[in-house]
């Protein structure tokens, strides 16, 4: 019998499995085991509704178990019944059925439920495994009970509880979803349209893009979704969320980005994509510079970055993979980027290319758990001829909400920006449209300040304020990774408020 579940029961639901783990292993890593076990669960009720409803059909037990009447093969012994009449050595049991399942669906599910370290009983005792399966028992995950988008919505719930839990490390696999949702937004995916993600995490930005193209009430199945995630277990995930979300033809490969990207035309070279949504990793200092200093895919168009910073190297990757006609990106990165000294001639060359359409600064706390403000910088392959050899900058600093230690986006908010890029004019005191050889001439920085100036105070220039500044550097000093030269910049830049 049919029992829907409510968004809820489901949230509540999802949520007592880690609270069956607290204590026992570190919040950051509630996510590779309870992701691989609602996956394994949601695939064996799914097989089952497929079962009864040949069943119905043909009336004979093996007509009903022909694959063509199934989405996912699921090997004898590793339906999750079968998991759930063990009593010892649990995990091993659990391990072989998810590799089971991987081996008979290599066309879809290799590597899919990731690299827990499901027989260390140290960590998952027997006594806790079974509480796990009990507690994921209770409940049928049939698609009757929960269509694609319930279940995928409940699967972002838990993303975010464990970012919540999980502390500053969540930013390598969550991005703000308002955030999120706002450049996908600027970049308007259309259906049939190929959207990358070199550092996708756990496939957030790819979803928005099919959720964004759905609400429009366009064919959003046609999209073709690639992303590429470092961590291995992040990168496992991303591809059941994609699943879950009724994605079949999604493409999430693991690997290093930088040294080996994963997608090729047919001729070797770096694939190129329609839309581009990236949170890339920040400032990371582990590296190999002199590979990437002779690139075979010819990625260092501008030039090579320091060491001690990749955002270049990311930034750079993302502008050769884009389609030369109808490429477009959005890409989150600390301000640093826009006026930091080591890579100057790199910006100077970014700025020459004549691909940077937007720059959109932001509030702080939009980077998770972090207090940096963020910077979206939008890249147009093509632009309409209006905007060519023209840069857009918006000062969105203000336009942000913040709850229960939490910043996010109001649909308001995320207007009155959409307005402003899709103008491309100026607003006082909110956003500037300046020329190439005027940014040139400021010696190419894009940091917003030098070209949106705030409202002016009543009966006077702009305040700048001292103390504001230095309280700025204290806090950017003491909370964030930025090199002293990064928060002179900032200082420099006028970035006060």
């Amino acid at each position: 019998m049919s029992t829907r579940i409510t968004q809820r029961e489901l949230e509540t639901y999802l949520w007592g499995a880690a609270i069956v783990l607290r204590g026992l292993i570190d919040a950051g890593d509630y996510k590779q085991y309870i992701f691989p076990l609602v996956f394994l669960k949601r695939i064996s009720d799914v097989y089952d509704e497929e079962h009864a409803a040949a069943m119905e059909v043909y009336g004979d037990e093996e007509l009903a178990d022909l694959p063509e009447n199934h989405r996912f093969a699921i090997p004898d012994g590793c339906h999750w019944d079968d998991i759930r009449s063990v009593t010892s050595d649990i995990g091993s049991t659990v391990l072989k059925a998810m590799r089971a399942i991987e081996s008979a669906n290599l066309d879809t599910l290799p590597g899919v439920f990731g690299d827990g370290d499901w027989g260390n009983k140290n960590l998952l005792p027997d006594s806790t495994l079974s509480d796990l399966i009990e507690h994921f028992s209770t409940k049928t995950l049939s698609i009757a009970n929960l269509p694609e988008d319930e279940l995928g919505n409940g699967y972002e719930f838990l993303i975010k509880k464990f970012a919540d839990d999980s502390g500053h490390t969540a930013q390598e696999f969550y991005t703000n979803r308002t955030l999120v949702h706002l450049m996908t937004l600027m970049l308007k995916p259309q259906p049939g349209e190929s959207v990358y993600d070199p550092a996708c995490g756990t496939g957030g930005m790819l979803i928005s893009t099919a959720a964004e193209v759905k609400r429009q009430g366009k064919e959003w199945r046609n999209l073709r979704l690639y992303g590429q995630e470092l961590n291995y277990g992040t990168s496992a995930i991303a591809r059941m969320n994609l699943f879950l979300h009724g994605v079949t033809d999604g493409h999430i490969a693991h690997g290093d980005t930088l040294s080996r990207p994963a997608f090729h035309d047919v001729k070797g070279r770096l694939q190129t994509f329609d839309v581009v949504l990236a949170n890339p990793p920040y400032s990371i200092k582990a590296w190999n510079r002199d590979a990437f200093a002779n690139d075979r895919y010819g990625r260092n168009l501008w030039g090579v970055p320091p060491q001690g910073r990749a955002d270049y190297a990311f930034f750079q990757h993302i502008a050769k993979s884009l389609d030369p006609k109808t490429g477009r990106a959005a890409i989150l990165f600390p301000h640093g980027v826009l006026f930091r000294r080591d890579e100057a001639r790199l910006r100077e060359a970014l700025v020459k290319s004549d691909l940077v359409e937007c720059v959109l600064g932001l509030g702080e706390g939009l980077f998770y758990n972090s207090p940096m403000p963020a910077a979206v910088v939008i890249l147009r392959t093509k632009k309409d001829a209006v905007r060519r050899r023209r840069v857009l900058f918006i000062d969105a600093a203000a336009e942000v909400a913040r709850e229960q230690s939490q910043s996010f986006l109001r649909d308001r908010h995320q207007q009155r920006i959409l307005d402003a890029y899709r103008a491309f004019e100026d607003i006082d005191g909110f956003a500037a449209v300046a020329a190439i050889e005027e940014i040139g001439a400021k010696g190419h920085t894009l940091a917003i300040p030098q070209y949106v100036s705030p409202l002016s105070v009543e009966g006077g220039a702009p305040e700048v304020s001292v103390e504001g500044a230095v309280a700025a550097w204290q806090k950017t000093a003491k909370t964030s990774d930025c090199a002293v030269a990064d928060v002179i910049g900032l200082l420099r830049s006028g970035v006060t408020r």
